[in-house]
């Protein structure tokens, strides 16, 4: 089996030769959550001497200092040190789909060659946590593999109806079916497609730890000095969003920062956490993984979209056995605002996405 691992490193000056340590990314974290070096160094299992000379090191390098010390009172970051640490949170949340977007597209173009039979099922789906984690276990053993490209749902689901794709995961929020169906519609034919659900999320504001702005609900965002962070255009997150602000009679355009736009979700919470925005709309999740402040505002479906003439081909007869298992259950359980009310079950178009009423089962076998 063929594995492609990209990674991508900083560099004072290009061609300078001083590359910073992945590690040191590792300490600031761990400064910042335990409030010491001896509590970092614990941490990331380290001495509490290479920690100290590692600060040291970059501080001489970087010419400004990271860390500041507090006598009786253990170690915080400067805000030269929080934005460093911002940088490489912001880095890693937008670059890290991508790379192993392009990670796996390179290793299934080279398994190709090298392997017998083919093992990839091809998925292009709205950014989702889960999915990532669940693609990354299968890479690491023999059998299915999924080729995983992060889009929004509006393109992931055009993508499936012109066949770059064998599944395409969309979501839509609970009480809102109406205005969002009609766009996910155009992409799906009740005769011709069937939907599978992945699990429930929990949508909501992303704010920072402690909530200094005292952001309470959609109107706040319109307060003077309140920046957003949203998510990008056809994105069914921004789907969702815009609809909550029509909803609440809300203009865009009274929102500082409507038309600043992040990739993902846990881009949204990574600028946040950096600082650079108030709030964004984002999963919980995301918000947990930043250690941020979180205000409910939905729950969401979040389905898988296929053909119905596929959907019992062994590769993806092989991915629905593994949604209806319990290492997705697991994935799911330990995520915060994931829930598996719908997980593994089969839904028609029609009832998924209704005029009128909510979306139902349909009773069939594995």
């Amino acid at each position: 089996m063929i594995r492609v691992k990209l990674q991508y490193e900083w560099q004072l000056q290009p061609g300078s030769g001083h590359s910073v340590e992945p590690i040191l990314f590792r300490v600031l974290y761990a400064i910042h959550s335990a409030g010491s070096l001896a509590g970092a160094a614990r941490t990331v299992r380290l001495s509490y001497r290479h920690v100290w000379g590692l600060v040291g090191k970059w501080e001489r390098m970087f010419g400004k200092p990271v860390v500041k010390l507090n006598r009786g009172r253990g170690a915080e970051l400067t805000e030269f040190g929080q934005k460093l640490l911002w940088a490489e949170q912001l880095v890693q949340a937008r670059l890290a789909p991508e790379l192993e977007s392009v990670s796996h597209e390179i290793e299934r173009v080279l398994s190709r060659v090298v392997e017998a039979s083919a093992t990839r099922l091809a998925l292009c789906a709205s950014h989702d946590l889960a999915l990532g984690q669940l693609r990354d276990r299968l890479a690491h053993r023999e059998g299915l593999k999924l080729d995983l490209r992060f889009l929004g749902s509006l393109d992931s689901l055009a993508a499936l109806s012109k066949g770059l794709c064998s599944i395409a995961g969309f979501h839509i929020a609970e009480g809102m079916e109406q205005p969002a169906a009609a766009m996910f519609r155009r992409y799906l034919k009740p005769r011709q497609h069937m939907l599978i659900g992945l699990a429930t999320r929990t949508q909501g504001l992303i704010v920072a730890r402690g909530n200094p702005k005292g952001i309470r609900d959609l109107t706040d965002l319109t307060r003077n000095a309140v920046r957003l962070i949203n998510r990008q255009r056809d994105s069914g997150t921004r789907v969702e969003f815009d609809e909550l602000l029509s909803g609440a009679g809300i203009d865009p355009a009274a929102i500082e920062g409507y038309h600043s736009e992040e990739f993902t979700h846990l881009a949204v919470a990574a600028t946040v956490a950096g600082g650079m925005a108030d709030a964004g709309y984002g999963i919980r999740a995301a918000a947990a993984h930043y250690n941020l402040d979180f205000i409910p505002l939905l729950t969401e479906r979040y389905y898988l979209a296929c053909r119905r003439d596929t959907v019992e081909e062994p590769l993806q007869a092989k991915f629905v056995e593994l949604l209806r298992g319990t290492e997705l259950r697991e994935i799911l359980s330990a995520m915060p605002g994931y829930g598996t009310a719908i997980t593994g079950k089969f839904y028609d178009v029609s009832d998924a996405l209704p005029a009128r009423r909510p979306a139902t089962a349909v009773a069939r076998s594995a």
